[in-house]
């Protein structure tokens, strides 16, 4: 893609959709990781030790910030030219039809996010785990504002997947008067049940001694 791509509107939107989808790719599987904590200590460590030993773990995490940085940079700059384009009677009219929860709270969900992203990477990528990683996970899970601020978050998560997956997949093309109802249910289910999944843990950790 040459530097015309990246310049116009469609290409921007392009990357972002792509960017998106591919993150939503990398929820799944960290999900995965982070559910082998239902099955113990000795599991979760294990795991967490293979990951940490992996070879290609770094090129992973340099790509994983690549594509954050690609989704929020391009989503900005999108925003902005919208913005630019059309800053009178465009809340009026965004406020019709159409418009969902998650769509209306795209900006605010992703400003919480963000927030959340810094605690959570400072807290268990650069902490100090101490005996285990796992002992590390539920003593922070033990304490209520930090479960809650987690919680909170991933409430936050479901809203913007709940109308990002959707918009991603229009983006890409995928945009029919038959198959678009079913792509927005499915796109609202896949972010109801992994952000369920997600906050299943501290309210474990939390709520039902999954800590002790």
């Amino acid at each position: 893609m040459g530097s015309g791509f990246f310049s116009s509107s469609i290409g921007r939107k392009i990357v972002v959709a792509l960017a998106g989808l591919l993150l939503c790719l990398f929820l799944v599987v960290h999900l995965a990781g982070n559910l082998l904590i239902f099955a113990g200590a000795p599991t979760f460590n294990h795991y967490a030790a293979a990951l940490e030993h992996n070879p290609l773990l770094p090129a992973a995490e340099i790509g994983l910030l690549a594509l954050f940085l690609l989704h929020i940079l391009f989503s900005l700059k999108l925003r902005w030219e919208n913005h630019r384009s059309r800053p009178v009677g465009y809340a009026e009219s965004a406020s019709k039809g159409g418009r969902t929860p998650g769509s209306r709270t795209m900006l605010v969900s992703a400003l919480l996010l963000l927030a959340f992203l810094a605690v959570h990477i400072k807290t268990f990528r650069f902490g100090h785990p101490g005996d285990s990683l796992y002992r590390m996970v539920m003593t922070w899970f033990s304490n209520p504002y930090y479960s809650a601020f987690y919680v909170l978050s991933m409430a936050a998560l479901a809203l913007h997947l709940s109308h990002g997956v959707q918009s991603g997949f229009q983006t890409l093309g995928l945009n029919h008067p038959r198959y678009t109802p079913i792509i927005r249910a499915l796109g609202v289910a896949f972010a109801v049940a992994l952000c369920t999944a997600f906050a299943a843990i501290p309210l474990w950790a939390l709520l039902a001694g999954g800590a002790r």
